[in-house]
């Protein structure tokens, strides 16, 4: 069967450095120092449209940048472990 579509391997592709996944844009040396809006509702396990909405309205501490959310790693895990009631202790045990 004849077909005009050229199969691409590995070796015929050039090398590159950048990511090829959007949103893996700010790095710092080879680790990130950002989320995306979508990993953190990942992480929350959220939905998209609610983690969307807690950032837009100040809850998870966010920046945008053009017309993207980015959240700092520092800054969330931060924000998340202040966001951690301490357990009860159970009543009678005094």
């Amino acid at each position: 069967m004849d077909s005009n579509v050229t199969r691409l391997d590995s070796r015929s592709r050039p090398a590159t450095t950048e990511p090829e996944t959007p949103g893996r844009v700010l790095r710092l040396g080879d680790a990130r120092v950002v989320y995306s809006v979508r990993e953190v509702a990942r992480l929350l396990s959220l939905s998209l449209g609610s983690t969307y909405a807690l950032v837009r309205e100040g809850e998870i501490p966010a920046r945008k940048l053009g017309g993207r959310w980015v959240i700092p790693k520092k800054r969330f895990h931060a924000w998340l472990d202040s966001c951690v009631e301490p357990a009860e202790e159970p009543r009678g045990w005094a």
